[in-house]
């Protein structure tokens, strides 16, 4: 007979014939940490509900641009573990950080030097860099994905009757000495959707849903392990208390004001305006 002692392990008993070990010990290890959750916090009937109710309707707010449960799992603080678990970079090599909820759509191909930033309205920049090995030999062809929210800190995926498919978002291919340029706007902190179930999380528990000012990048090469991350904006309200803890000091980075005529030439911007300039390094595989 199944008591309150023994329903644990008769639960990872039951485990016993799963094939895949790798499968076998992640699902072993959920059912005993939940099992020892729930008699250390006493959990209720009532709140096991209010559980199932609140991960319903998680499922229930995703789309096919809106990822609820990344959200959750960004602001619990999951996705920065796993990121971190599993970024094991050589020394001097770009750290990763959370994929994010908006990483949702194909970024358009673009040519180096495009401008992603299609409706205006923030202040330009241009941002410029290498994508290198972690030796410091150049990468050429090496590609980097880039997304980022428009000046008044909205994805194009939020907004799809204001900023048209693919704002923000680029696909370039570097060039023969591993190096990338685009120009887009400085981005702004901006608030994670608060809407759904994880806005109701995050204001049952007093915390505040606003990241500070950053652009992602995923920069992929052959015979190298792809990196996902994100720049930060050097001064940027929050840094200190992102709301999905993915801020890593060795990726704040100054946009510098500058007045660079040449540059304002080739990008077709007014001085002054900002400039981001850095290095991406990929661990070898």
């Amino acid at each position: 007979m199944t008591t309150d002692v023994t329903v644990t392990d008769e639960a990872v008993a039951s485990l016993e014939g799963t094939a895949d070990p790798r499968l076998k010990e992640p699902l072993t290890g959920l059912v005993r940490h939940l099992h020892a959750f729930a008699r250390e916090t006493r959990l209720t009937q009532a709140e096991w509900e209010r559980a199932i109710g609140f991960l319903t309707e998680t499922g229930q707010t995703c789309t096919d641009t809106r990822q609820e449960f990344i959200l959750l799992s960004d602001v619990l603080g999951l996705s920065m573990l796993v990121e971190t678990i599993n970024g094991d970079h050589a020394a001097g090599s770009t750290e990763s950080t959370v994929l994010g909820p908006f990483h949702m759509t194909e970024s358009p191909v673009r040519q180096l030097g495009a401008n992603i930033d299609l409706v205006g309205g923030g202040e330009p920049c241009v941002v410029s860099g290498r994508i290198v090995s972690d030796d410091g030999t150049p990468l050429p062809g090496a590609l980097l994905d880039v997304w980022q929210a428009d000046g008044n800190g909205f994805y194009d995926v939020q907004q799809p009757d204001v900023q048209p498919p693919g704002n923000g978002r680029g696909l370039f291919t570097a060039d023969a000495e591993g190096r990338f340029r685009f120009r887009t706007c400085v981005p702004s902190p901006y608030p994670i959707p608060t809407d759904g179930p994880v806005g109701e999380l995050l204001r049952a528990t007093a915390r505040h849903p606003y990241r500070p000012a950053h652009i992602h990048f995923i920069a992929s090469a052959e015979g190298h392990t792809p990196v996902t991350t994100h720049i930060f904006v050097a001064g940027s309200d929050y840094l200190d208390s992102d709301a999905v803890f993915a801020v890593k000091q060795s990726l704040v980075e100054d946009f510098t004001p500058t007045d660079d005529p040449s540059l304002a030439r080739e990008f077709g911007i007014e001085n002054p305006f900002r400039h981001a300039r850095f290095d991406l390094v990929l661990d070898r595989a």
